[in-house]
């Protein structure tokens, strides 16, 4: 009886097993004032039941895919699976799924396609359900309960897994405080409730069954995931069996553990060896109902695994803490089996035994942290290699940039005689010396060298190929320096406020960039560059219209003097200042853009207009990381309560569009657009996020699939007109005039697609958008004459201004996934990347395509 029997493992705790995974379950969904109302049967097994239930924090990426894989792994998945989520891969990783097929236990799984795409033939019985449409809530959870009674009913299964995507796809569409949010618990609280109750019949004197209620991420206050807020994070856990004590006393605030701990938990009580790479801890009290020296196992083969897993990631694993703690709490171990083989006092041996419990946990812990900080291991060779050929490009292109910005706009990159150079082939061969250094002596996996030996050469002959041309270059820009400028007066001209301003300001942003806070809150920088560039037009404004008469010294200095000034010059007085001892040059402007009076005050007050309007548009959308959380006007109006006064706003916000982009399309695109528009508001009505005067608030709610395919139409229509115009221009008559329409109908094609794409609070910045540019080229950049430098420059920084007044940040939880599904029946791929990355980058994609109909209007200059 004195043989160890700590290599074999212990014998299962739980006969079945029923994972229901929810997607976006947040914490308070179950816990909060939502769960005491929509999931009661839930909240009573929580506050009086046999239950433990616990906050389970997940690491970012909050998307669905990288989190079952912390779920049946227990590692932390990169940041990579948030692209790879897309169209998943089987998991190679050792994984509880795969640990319980090869102990010959059945599972079965209902739900989400990506349980299949990552577990390939893991399962005796399954049935995917597509996670890619959003617009649907019913069918996607209905596939799912639909086999529920049948399996229920059965024996022939030891683990059966169900995960429910509706409450997901409704924070998609409508965000957490929908009306439809309520409904949906409901609905899985009953789910829950037929399968406790099932599992309770089916229990024998052998084992209890097990029920593992978990979300696999939360949900932003937009009803998005995949960042790291309080509410993506935080998800509830929840373990129900007849094998726990029934819960007494106060309820107490659920205990906060790690998302990964839920695979070694699983693995101990389905009696299965612990995932290699996981980095979880035993969640105890799940296990607490044994005796001790069960639980000192436990946690013993839990520290094991952590120990060995740190010995094969650190060459230094013994002078680690966790380590040096495992080690001391294994040798108190030893100590309590000796003593408990000698049947000693049991008081004696309880507290000794909780004492070691402590030390395990502690091992536990630390273990478990530094394993975290080390998992995220990450391919430096590749990296570099990338960054070499990105900084390379990118210089190359500053080399290149003075030219194609002078008066003769060439663009010329020197790639022939690079090409030709005794440089470039011992570049190639020097890197390809490297290359089979770095390859044959890296330990772990590296993507660089799993290339196949062409391609790499294919690489490194592309640095050394830039590498020479940027040589060649600055060599080039040598050689000019030293001849004599050919035209001096245009060369010394002098810099405008407006030039400082839009170089510092676009200069001191990409600087901005290497700080991650300023990443986080890069909206800031936005409103403050578009806040000040409006203060500067003002000056200029001012200053046209409001000339000096006389000229004083101080004010001599600021005048722009060079022939492409951006102030026409079309009186000059000479006066004499004895004391100066030389002439002045002043001017004053009399051009006929400012002689009409109301013009004059329209242009004086436009930059105030658009002061203004930023400032309406940016208490729209809270955005960034500090301050999402804080209340603002776009939540205040997709509150359930505020539905009348959404539809106002976007009926208005409909009708100005219309005003503001059919001046310039020809009469059946003013037809169309009007249609177009009708067709939006109709769609928004259909799917219940506006109502018309005459509805009732209780309509039902369908997909409005035929609404946005009529508006798809009349987009298709319109920018099919301006493409026509555009060909029309190019091949048969090279009439001006024609490219300039066709250019107009084809944005104003692309403004009904945002229409329909933007959420209806939104549509003011869509209002905003099209007045700021038509203010700005009609009463600021014509009659200030900018070039076009200038002009693209303004265009740039409103454009990323727009992207942040849509509510959009550089976290992916912004992204509005629910635009791909506008108008369509299931997931397509390609529409849907489409016109979510449309609809993401609206802003930016308008104000460039307004650049293009601004400049090609320009024909006079």
């Amino acid at each position: 009886g004195m043989v160890s029997n700590w290599t074999k493992i212990p014998p299962p705790l739980f006969k079945k097993v029923v994972i229901v995974l929810i997607d976006a379950l947040r914490d308070d969904f179950v816990f909060g004032s939502k769960g005491k109302q929509f999931m009661r049967y839930t909240t009573q097994v929580v506050e009086k039941g046999t239950s433990y239930s616990f906050i389970a924090q997940a690491k970012p990426p909050t998307v669905t895919m990288p989190r079952i894989k912390a779920l049946m792994t227990g590692s932390i998945p990169g940041f990579i699976d948030v692209v790879v989520n897309l169209n998943s891969p089987a998991l190679l990783d050792d994984n509880l799924i795969w640990q319980a097929k090869a102990a010959g236990k059945r599972i079965i799984f209902y739900g989400d396609d990506t349980w299949v795409k990552l577990f390939p033939k893991h399962f005796v019985e399954y049935d995917g359900t597509t996670s890619f449409f959003v617009s649907d809530f019913t069918e996607v959870d209905d596939n799912v309960t639909r086999h529920l009674d049948r399996v229920l009913k059965r024996e022939d299964w030891d683990l059966l897994i169900l995960h429910y995507l509706g409450l997901d796809h409704i924070g998609h569409m409508t965000g957490p405080n929908s009306p439809l949010v309520g409904p949906k618990l409901r609905e899985m609280d009953n789910i829950l409730k037929k399968i406790h109750i099932s599992l309770l019949s089916k229990e024998d004197a052998s084992l209890p069954n097990l029920l593992v209620v978990c979300g696999d991420h939360g949900m932003s206050e937009t009803g998005s995931h995949g960042g790291s807020s309080e509410e993506e994070v935080h998800t509830p856990l929840l373990f129900i069996s007849s094998a726990f004590e029934k819960r007494s006393g106060p309820l107490t605030q659920p205990e906060l553990v790690q998302q990964t701990d839920l695979a070694s938990t699983l693995a101990v009580g389905l009696g299965l060896p612990i995932s290699r790479n996981s980095v979880g801890n035993l969640i105890l009290p799940v296990l607490g109902g044994k005796t001790m020296r069960e639980q000192l196992r436990f946690v013993h083969l839990n520290a094991f695994q952590l120990s060995r897993l740190l010995q094969e990631n650190t060459p230094a694993y013994e002078k680690d803490p966790g380590y040096e703690h495992f080690k001391i709490a294994e040798k108190s171990h030893g100590n309590w089996i000796k003593l408990y083989l000698e049947g000693n006092n049991s008081e004696v041996l309880l507290n000794l035994g909780k004492k070691v419990l402590k030390q395990y946990l502690e091992a536990l812990k630390t273990l478990s942290s530094s394993l975290s900080k080390q998992v995220a291991q990450y391919d430096i060779y590749s990296m570099i290699v990338g960054t070499v050929i990105i900084m390379e490009v990118l210089l190359l292109l500053l080399l290149s940039v003075p030219k194609a910005l002078s008066s003769w706009a060439e663009f010329e990159v020197p790639l022939s005689p690079p090409l030709f150079s005794l440089l470039f082939y011992l570049m190639c061969l020097m890197l390809g010396a490297v290359h089979v250094i770095v390859c044959t002596s890296a330990e772990s996996l590296c993507y660089f060298c799993s290339m196949s030996w062409l391609t790499a050469v294919g690489v490194m002959m592309l640095i050394s190929a830039l590498m020479c041309g940027i040589l060649s270059a600055i060599a080039k820009i040598f050689e000019n320096s030293r001849l004599p400028l050919k035209n001096p007066a245009v060369s010394s001209s002098s810099w405008s406020e407006i030039d400082v301003l839009i170089l510092t300001g676009t200069v001191g942003h990409v600087l901005s960039l290497g700080a991650s806070s300023f990443i986080e809150e890069e909206h800031q920088t936005w409103y403050f560059l578009i806040n000040t560039l409006c203060l500067v037009l003002c000056q200029e404004l001012y200053r046209n219209n409001f000339p000096l008469k006389e000229c004083d010294t101080q004010h001599s200095t600021t005048v722009k003097q060079n022939s492409d000034s951006i102030w026409e010059a079309s009186e000059c007085k000479n006066i004499d200042i004895p004391a100066a001892g030389n002439t002045k040059l002043c001017k004053a402007t009399s051009s006929s853009e400012f002689t009409k009076g109301s013009d004059k005050w329209i242009s004086l007050a436009s930059p105030w207009i658009i002061l203004i309007c930023c400032r309406l548009l940016r208490s729209l959308n809270q955005t960034g990381v500090q301050w999402a959380h804080r209340p603002d006007f776009g939540h205040w109006l997709t509150s359930s309560e505020h539905k009348s006064e959404l539809s106002f706003l976007a009926a208005v916000s409909l009708l100005m569009i219309f005003v503001l982009v059919q001046r310039r399309c020809s009469l059946v695109s003013k037809i169309a657009m009007a249609l177009g528009l009708l067709g939006v508001y109709s769609y928004r009505a259909a799917i219940g996020n506006v109502i018309f005067p005459w509805q009732h608030e209780n309509k039902d709610i369908s997909k409005g699939i035929t609404e946005a395919r009529f508006v798809y139409v009349f987009v298709l229509g319109i920018v099919f007109t301006g493409t026509k115009d555009l060909l029309k221009s190019q091949v048969i008559s090279a009439d001006s005039s024609v490219k300039s329409t066709g250019l107009w109908e084809v944005y104003s094609g692309l403004v009904l697609l945002a229409a329909l794409l933007f959420r209806p609070h939104n549509l003011p910045v869509l209002v905003f958008c099209l007045l700021i540019q038509t203010m700005t080229t009609k009463y600021i950049w014509r009659p200030l004459k900018f070039d076009a430098a200038q002009i693209t420059i303004m265009h740039y920084w409103f454009g990323q201004a727009f992207f942040y007044f849509q509510g959009n940040s550089n976290g992916i939880a912004t992204v509005d996934v629910s635009a791909g599904f506008v108008g369509l029946e299931g997931y397509v791929e390609i529409p849907a990347i489409f016109l979510t990355a449309f609809a993401t980058y609206a802003g930016p994609l308008l104000w460039a395509i307004h650049l293009l109909c601004y400049l090609s209007s320009e024909i006079s200059r």
